[in-house]
């Protein structure tokens, strides 16, 4: 299914029982696992492997960790100036490569290709995005002369980097989140341990032979692939580890808190976006960009939409346009044309999904469209008349289910959001830009969109979480600000 990669690609892994066994990527060197072992990565399409990769131990995470810190140490060497040609290169080669990523993509995550062609490119653009970013490291100038005890002083404040940083990725944009925590973190000057998900390690592989061949030092950048008991706790507990960054559930994220020690932490975590649809919304729009919100990529999207509360007095008539418009979201094989909607990453989260959605039935709620699931696949679905005891009202559905809850008012909206535990995205369908300030002062979450579907994109606008969804924020120039830490160079100038 991965079918023939380009030659480039010959170091990343080699064929043993029909199957390409891949390898990690330790100081500059594929190498196979200390203990041999080897786990098989299966295609959400029809649930067949299509390749084995490196069940790494907690000895092959020490490795490479120790691979970083001399590649830190490399790093420093390497001028700013440098670093953004290094990543343009890396750029250049990942388009030269962009039919090789898509069909990984594909395989490995069930995405339809455009969806996959989108991430690739999302990527891309990231890297060429870096002589922006590059702007945040610059520091500042302080002038002693404002304050009485600073007189005859002056301070020049850096932004250095922090050393190892230790990225733990999620599988439903295994290229471009790892991408965008491996681009910021090497253009500041760190070194990087990165783990992706075990569901999608493939296409990180291949990210990591594109740097390889674009000149990055020895041990800056490292892949060490395997489950989060052996690799992802050892990297995060580790004390040479500077920063861990990971995207991932709450319930992982509050056991990498408690494991890491006294380390940087960013942790973007689990959402439940909900979008909050009034009286006087554009119901053609608001129906348009709450289809898209919940069932791109599948639903699973930290960003999703997973609620959409309703005033009483249109929910008729934005569910009746729902249900009209659903059909244009096809889903089966990603591999067909027209198909939209393709399967989720295994058999355990679509069961969870069609859980959630048999639940609210029996708690009530309306099925309006779809609800049936085979294998890996979710039908697209809509929820009506949800009531707030159904799972599926305040757990992160991670599927593409659209659930309706109906509302009063807008005060109610603001009520049942702040029942929710998490605080990553939300948005709000009105003509009244009043209503919305209200809500945005009111609503803790992230980032609020207006009249549209929230989406992190490439990051060009900074977002993360509040609550149970995170710390810290991630974006062009925010993410190097967490890469990065303040030192501050005070000199005497008295005669």
């Amino acid at each position: 299914m991965l079918g023939t990669l380009s030659s480039s690609f010959d170091p990343v892994y080699e064929m043993r029982d029909g199957l390409p066994a891949f390898k990690m990527f330790i100081h500059s060197l594929w190498v196979d696992p200390s203990g041999g072992r080897t786990f098989d990565v299966d295609t959400p399409i029809d649930d067949s492997v299509i390749a084995r990769v490196p069940e790494s131990s907690a000895a092959d995470a020490e490795a490479a960790i120790d691979a970083a810190l001399a590649g830190y140490r490399a790093m420093q060497s390497v001028a700013g100036v440098d670093r953004i040609e290094l990543l343009d290169r890396a750029r250049q080669l990942l388009l030269a490569r962009r039919e090789d990523f898509v069909r990984v993509l594909m395989a490995e995550a069930g995405k339809p290709r455009k969806d996959a062609e989108g991430e690739v490119q999302a990527t891309a653009d990231r890297l060429h995005l870096a002589a922006q970013e590059s702007r945040e490291i610059f520091g500042e100038f302080i002038p002693g002369e404002w304050a009485k005890d600073t007189r005859g002083r002056a301070a020049i404040v850096a932004r250095v980097p922090l050393g190892v940083i230790a990225a733990i990725c999620p599988f439903n944009y295994p290229l471009f989140i790892a991408a965008a925590k491996a681009i910021p973190a090497l253009l500041a000057g760190n070194s990087v341990v990165l783990k992706p998900a075990s569901d999608t390690p493939l296409s990180m592989l291949l990210f990591a032979r594109v740097l390889e061949e674009a000149g990055l030092p020895s041990g800056a950048f490292n892949v060490v692939t395997g489950h989060g008991a052996d690799v992802g706790e050892t990297l995060a507990a580790s004390p040479k580890v500077a920063m861990v960054s990971f995207t991932g559930s709450s319930e992982v994220g509050e056991a990498i808190a408690r494991g890491a020690g006294i380390k940087k932490l960013h942790l973007e975590l689990g959402g439940k976006g909900m979008a909050i649809v009034l009286d006087d919304a554009d119901l053609d729009l608001a129906a348009e960009k709450c289809l898209e919100g919940s069932l791109k990529n599948a639903g699973q999207r930290c960003d999703a939409i997973s609620a959409v509360l309703v005033m009483e007095s249109v929910a008729d008539r934005l569910v009746e346009r729902l249900a009209e418009r659903i059909a244009e979201w096809r889903h089966g094989d990603p591999r067909q044309d027209g198909v939209r909607v393709g399967p989720l990453i295994n058999r355990w989260a679509a069961a969870r999904v069609k859980g959630l959605i048999d639940d609210a039935v029996r708690n009530g709620a309306t099925l309006v469209h779809g609800g049936a699931s085979h294998g890996c696949y979710v039908e697209p679905t809509i929820l009506d008349q949800v009531p707030l005891e159904a799972k599926v009202a305040f757990e992160e559905t991670f599927g593409p289910v659209v659930t309706v809850i109906r509302i009063k008012d807008e005060g109610e909206a603001l009520e049942i959001s702040k029942m929710s535990k998490y605080g990553l995205d939300s948005c709000v369908f009105t003509n009244d830009y009043r209503r919305v300030w209200r809500i945005a002062r009111d609503l803790r979450v992230g980032e609020l969109t207006v009249n549209d579907h929230p989406r992190h994109g490439v990051g060009y606008f900074p977002f993360g979480g509040s609550k149970a969804s995170g710390i810290g924020r991630e974006g062009i120039g925010y993410s190097v600000d967490e890469m990065t830490e303040l030192k501050t160079i005070v000199f005497n100038l008295e005669e």
